[in-house]
């Protein structure tokens, strides 16, 4: 059985806040299956965004694990809003977790997708 959405970001806030980095929820969306999109502010103050990894990517031996691709890179935040708003548009139901953390990589941080 998959994670719900509300358990999946509650337990990414805590951990990565538990490391000394920063992470907020900046939209609660539908506490069962509500898309996330993460907000990365990297050290130079450009956004990245990343988004759910399409259902291809996903490992068949661990189909519950979350995966996440990236959108948008080094973009300037009103662009990573801009692109936000037209997902809210869509699909109201969406979290977004905004992240700061210029310690390390991100893949230690929340699951990346294989290219």
């Amino acid at each position: 059985m998959r994670l719900t959405s509300e358990f999946w970001v509650s337990a990414l806030v805590r951990r990565i806040n538990g490391t000394g980095a920063f992470a907020a929820l900046s939209n609660k969306g539908a506490s069962e299956a509500g898309a996330i999109f993460i907000k990365f502010r990297n050290p130079d103050g450009t956004y990245d965004l990343f988004g759910p990894a399409p259902q291809m990517v996903y490992d068949e031996a661990k189909p519950d694990e979350r995966q996440f691709t990236p959108l948008k890179s080094s973009t300037a935040e009103s662009d990573v809003d801009a692109d936000l708003e037209k997902q809210k548009r869509w699909d109201r139901d969406l979290w977004i977790i905004e992240i700061e953390d210029y310690r390390g990589e991100r893949s230690e941080l929340f699951p990346l997708a294989k290219d």
